[in-house]
C-alpha cells in the first residue's frame, strides 16, 4: 500500500509550502492542496508538486449544478491528480456527472465525496442546519449515495469510517481528516482521532495538517504518524 498520509499544505503560497517541505526534508510525501493554495497559485502548483514526485489530493469540494461540476471535472481530470473532492450533498445527479467528467479525460483520478465536515458536530447539523437525527447515520447515508452514484470513496471523520466500511464494503475508500497526534490541539476540528485509532476504524487515507506543520520537528511528527499507523504506537 502506498504511503497513506497526505500532508495538508495549508500555506498561503507555493513558496511558503515548498520552503516548508524542503526545510523539513518532506520531499515526495503525499500532499493535500486545498482551496487557499489552489486559488492563489492555480493549476501550475500541481505541476510543480508532481515534478517533485508528490502524490496529490486536490481538495476543492465542488458543489454546484450537475453540468457545471461535470465541465469543471473535465478540466481537473487533465491535471492528473490522485484524488479530488466534491460534496455528496450535491446529490446523485451531480455526483454521476462529476464522475463522467473525470472519466472523459482520465481513469486515474479518484472521485471522493465529502459527507459531513469534521468541523460539524450533532449540535451543528440538528440546530443550525435543521437536519434531525444522528450524525453517523447521515454520514453513512451520504456515503451510500456517493457509492451508488459512481464515487470511489468519501471524506468522513474517523468516527464514521467503520460504519461506512460496513455499509459500502472494504474497497470503498475512506479519507479521514481531523487527525491529531497525541500532544496536538484540536483547533477548529470537532471529530478528531489519532493515526492509530484511524487505522483501527477503517481509514484508508489520512489528512494531517497542523499536527505536523506546527510541530517543533515536523519531519519527526510525520514519521511518528506513520509509525503509529503501521504499528499502533501512540505518541
Amino acid at each position: 500500500m502506498m504511503n497513506p498520509i497526505y500532508l495538508a499544505l495549508d500555506f498561503p503560497t507555493f513558496k511558503d509550502a515548498n520552503h516548508f517541505i524542503e526545510e523539513n526534508k518532506l520531499q515526495g510525501v503525499p500532499v493535500k492542496v486545498g482551496m487557499e493554495l489552489f486559488y492563489r497559485e492555480g493549476p501550475d502548483i500541481l505541476k510543480r508538486l508532481k515534478e517533485n514526485n508528490h502524490p496529490i489530493f486536490l481538495d476543492l469540494k465542488l458543489f454546484d449544478i450537475p453540468t457545471t461540476v461535470h465541465n469543471a471535472m473535465r478540466n481537473i481530470a487533465k491535471l492528473d491528480v490522485d484524488l479530488v473532492t466534491i460534496h455528496a450533498l450535491g446529490g446523485s445527479e451531480m455526483i454521476k456527472r462529476a464522475k463522467e467528467g473525470l472519466q472523459s479525460e482520465s481513469n486515474h483520478t479518484k472521485l471522493i465525496a465529502v459527507t459531513i465536515l469534521t468541523s460539524f458536530d450533532k449540535e451543528t447539523i440538528n440546530h443550525e442546519l435543521l437536519i434531525p437525527g444522528e450524525l453517523n447515520d447521515h454520514a453513512v447515508h451520504f456515503a451510500k449515495l456517493a457509492q451508488t452514484s459512481g464515487a470511489d470513496g468519501v471524506v468522513c471523520s474517523v468516527h464514521e469510517a467503520s460504519s461506512i466500511k460496513e455499509a459500502c464494503g472494504p474497497d470503498f475508500y475512506t479519507v479521514t481528516p481531523g487527525i491529531r497526534l497525541q500532544d496536538s490541539s484540536q483547533d477548529d476540528q470537532k471529530r478528531v482521532a489519532t493515526p492509530g485509532v484511524a487505522r483501527q476504524q477503517g481509514s484508508d487515507f489520512l489528512v494531517i495538517g497542523r499536527s505536523i506543520t506546527k510541530a517543533e520537528n515536523p519531519l519527526a511528527a510525520y514519521e511518528n504518524a506513520l509509525k503509529e499507523w503501521e504499528n499502533g504506537i501512540k505518541y
